[in-house]
């Protein structure tokens, strides 16, 4: 244990903060030993509207996860995203200056291809190669080792408002916790949902998360467009609440259990019961109420997505389609309702399992902290070595500790293998 690397992943969304500690193995995934979920207090739309609240929830969802894996957590891999992102692609060009192209040349022409003007508000989070141009040649993913004289490159560059950044940074830090890397969190949530031949191909992933929905379109293994958009599963849940009368805990629940965004899939006779806000009476609503506030929504979100890929000119890129994750995804219909109106082949996207990882986590609203696990494990400046994470820790708190994670991974047996 102490040679291994401990590695974390923290998701601070509007509706929860998930965190993952996973214990890294060398050419392998990471082997999940940790999870903290809690209600996220201070977010609005993915952005941080109350420092304090926000502060409170990440330290709870720490705290449980440190727990539960018996480790004190110290760093770890944050997913970012919100209506302040802004992405867009860019190129730049370099003279190669020995024969043959280096790591050093790479590094220059990305360089280059990052010196664009930007306002002084926004910061760049990433840096994407999407591909290189040795002399003539194109399409070449990695130019190293190859000769010529001039080397170009097409990146997708992704930004964020520097102050909002700034302040989901100081929560994590604020909490006890040192933010080693900062993700996109469509980038995250593909890695753990979409497949090599998928990103190939050309496919669209759409993250429904709480507050916003968050675009990422892949072609040829490359990400070529990135973007969020401020709607997603609150907005939904707000339009029941109000159209039903009800409180948000409420509506929540009767999205989650009996939630659907099409008349073909119910039974149009059929009722369910709610308990409404007067003195906590019940009352009778139809299931096809319920059907024409959802479908409303998602058939706005859904014609938001289809004019982002005709602006951008994407239709005839994305020939595996769409996926859809996030647990916004899990509307019944939803799907259905999209392939209708985008006219491409629409499905649910599950993260692809991985060591310790089990039926309860294989859903897509872990789609994004998984995605940042596997993100922390492939960068090897986010890993902690297990003797650092306990080493302000004393040796009877360590065994303590220890023996803590192994009776909570006895009780809640159904998150391991």
């Amino acid at each position: 244990m102490s040679e291994k690397n401990i590695i974390v992943g923290i998701d601070v969304g509007t509706t929860k903060v998930c965190t993952l500690v996973g214990q890294s193995r060398p050419g392998g995934d990471p082997e999940i030993i940790g999870i903290g979920n809690y209600p996220s207090h201070g977010l609005k739309k993915g952005t941080v509207v109350n420092i304090d609240k926000t502060i409170n929830s990440i330290y709870n969802s720490l705290n449980e996860a440190q727990l539960m894996a018996g480790v004190n957590i110290t760093r770890a891999t944050i997913g970012i995203a919100g209506s302040h992102i802004y992405s867009f692609n860019s190129s730049g060009v370099v003279p190669i200056k020995g024969k043959e192209i280096t790591q050093e040349d790479v590094e220059r022409v990305l360089e280059a291809a990052k010196a664009v003007v930007i306002p002084l508000d926004r910061e760049i989070l990433h840096v994407i190669p999407q591909e290189f141009k040795v002399d003539n040649t194109t399409g070449i993913k990695n130019p190293v080792g190859m000769c010529g004289m001039r080397l170009e490159a097409h990146v997708h560059i992704v930004t964020g408002s520097v102050s909002l950044i700034h302040n989901l940074v100081r929560c994590v830090e604020q909490a006890g916790v040192h933010a080693e890397n900062i993700t996109l969190q469509p980038i995250a949530s593909s890695q753990a949902v979409l497949s090599v031949e998928e990103k190939d191909l050309g496919i669209v992933l759409v993250d429904i998360g709480g507050g916003t929905t968050d675009i990422a379109v892949w072609k040829e293994g490359s990400l070529i467009h990135s973007q969020v958009i401020p709607v997603g599963g609150n907005h939904f849940t707000n339009d029941l609440s109000i159209a039903l009368k009800v409180s948000h805990a409420e509506a929540e629940r009767v999205k989650v259990n009996h939630g659907c965004v099409l008349q073909e899939k119910i039974n149009q006779s059929s009722h369910i019961t709610v308990k409404g806000l007067s003195e906590g009476k019940s009352a009778e609503v139809p299931i096809q109420r319920l059907v024409e506030v959802l479908g409303a929504r998602a058939e706005e979100l859904f014609n938001m997505i289809q004019n982002i890929i005709n602006e951008y000119d994407l239709s005839g890129e994305i020939t595996a389609g769409v996926v859809l994750t996030g647990g916004g995804a899990l509307i019944r219909g939803m799907s259905e309702l999209g392939e209708y109106l985008i006219n491409h082949p629409v499905k649910v996207g599950y993260p692809v399992p991985f060591g310790g990882m089990t039926n309860i986590m294989q859903k897509p609203q872990y789609s994004t902290v998984l995605g940042l696990l596997l993100d922390a494990s492939k960068n090897p400046d986010c890993g902690m070595a297990f003797d650092e994470v306990v080493r302000e820790v004393g040796t009877d708190e360590i065994a303590t500790a220890t023996r803590f994670g192994k009776s909570l991974k006895s009780i809640f047996g159904e998150f391991f293998y």
